[in-house]
C-alpha cells in the first residue's frame, strides 16, 4: 500500500485547494480524549481542538477528522494527512461496504464507532479528497503539532488528581525594578523528590519578558515529549500560551489591529517549544505554593545584579 487514496467527486464543484493535518488520542484507552486538526489554504491557517471526558483513540481520531472537514465552507480539493490507518483504510476501502450492510460487518455485528463514520461519510461528500497515511511520532513537523495540540487539549480537562505525582513540576516568577528597568526570572522543576533551580538576569528588561523567559528556560530542562504541569502567577502568560497565541501565529505574529505583537520574539521561541512538550498550563495566581515563592526569591535575588 503506498499510503495515499483519494475520493473523487466533481471537479466543477471545487473552488479552493485546503491541506489538512488531524490527529487524535485518549489517555487511557479509553478515557480522557482530545483532538486537533490543523488546515491550511494558501496563506490562511486554521486550528482546531476538543476534547472530551470519556471516549478512545480512534473516537478522537474520527472526530478530528470530521470537524476539520465541517469546518470547510465550500467545497474543495483537500489533501488530508492522517497518522491513523483505521481512519485512512476505513474512509477509503471499507465504509462503501459498511452503508451496504447496514453499517454492520459481514457476521452480523455492529460496526465500531458507526454514528462518527456516518457523519465522516456525510462531510467527504462535497469535497474531492486525496486521504494520505503519515507515520505517527516520526517527526514530521505537522504530524508533531497537531499530536501536540490534541495532548494539549486532553490535559486541559484532565483533573489535577488524574495527573500522577511522577509529572514534573515548574514553577516560574520574574523580577523587574522598574518597566523596563533591571530585571531577573527563576524557575524551579520539581521531578519526584528531586529539585532543580535555574535563574538568570537581564540589565534592562520587563516582567512580562522575564515570566516568558523563565517559562522558557525551564521547559529545556526537559527532554522534548515530556509532560509538564506549569505553574504561573502571570494572567498575561496563562491567557497568552492558552488563547491569544493562537491568533498571533494566525496573523503572523500582529494584533488584530494590525500592530507586532510584544515580544513576540519570546512568543515565537515559546511557540515553538509548546509544539514539542505537553503543557497543562495552572494559573497559580493566589495560591500559597512553596515552590512559587522558592522561584520569586531567584528572580528577585537575580535581579538584584542584573
Amino acid at each position: 500500500m503506498n499510503g495515499d487514496a483519494a475520493i473523487h467527486h466533481s471537479p466543477s464543484l471545487i473552488f479552493m485547494k485546503v491541506v489538512i493535518y488531524s490527529d487524535g488520542g485518549a489517555d487511557p484507552n479509553p478515557g480522557i480524549g482530545g483532538w486537533a486538526a490543523v488546515l491550511h489554504s494558501g496563506q490562511y491557517e486554521k486550528e482546531l481542538t476538543g476534547n472530551h471526558p470519556d471516549t478512545t483513540n480512534n473516537r478522537m481520531e474520527l472526530t478530528a477528522a470530521i470537524e476539520a472537514l465541517r469546518a470547510l465552507k465550500r467545497p474543495s480539493s483537500v489533501e488530508f494527512h492522517t497518522d491513523s490507518q483505521y481512519v485512512r483504510r476505513g474512509i477509503t476501502e471499507w465504509i462503501e461496504r459498511w452503508a451496504g450492510k447496514g453499517w454492520k460487518h459481514k457476521d452480523g455485528r455492529p460496526v465500531a464507532n458507526a454514528d462518527l463514520w456516518q457523519k465522516l461519510w456525510a462531510a467527504t461528500q462535497r469535497h474531492d479528497i486525496e486521504w494520505h497515511w503519515v507515520k505517527g511520532h516520526a517527526g514530521h513537523p505537522m504530524n508533531e503539532r497537531v499530536d501536540a495540540l490534541a495532548r494539549q487539549a486532553r490535559l486541559e480537562i484532565t483533573p489535577e488528581a488524574q495527573i500522577s505525582d511522577d509529572v514534573p513540576r515548574i514553577y516560574v516568577r520574574s523580577s523587574c525594578k522598574g518597566n523596563p528597568g533591571p530585571g531577573g526570572w527563576g524557575a524551579v522543576l520539581e521531578r519526584g523528590e528531586d529539585t532543580e533551580q535555574t535563574s538568570g538576569s537581564v540589565p534592562a528588561t520587563t516582567n512580562n519578558r522575564m515570566e516568558l523567559t523563565a517559562v522558557i528556560e525551564g521547559l529545556l530542562l526537559l527532554p522534548p515529549g515530556s509532560s509538564v504541569q506549569l505553574f504561573t502567577t502571570s494572567d498575561y502568560l496563562f491567557q497568552g500560551a492558552t488563547r491569544w497565541i493562537h491568533g498571533w501565529r494566525k496573523r503572523d505574529w500582529q494584533k488584530k489591529d494590525g500592530k507586532p505583537v510584544a515580544n513576540a520574539d519570546l512568543w515565537q521561541a515559546l511557540d515553538q517549544l509548546m509544539s514539542r512538550y505537553a503543557i497543562r498550563w495552572i494559573n497559580a495566581k493566589g495560591q500559597d505554593k512553596p515552590a512559587l515563592a522558592e522561584a520569586g526569591q531567584l528572580a528577585a535575588e537575580a535581579a538584584k545584579i542584573a
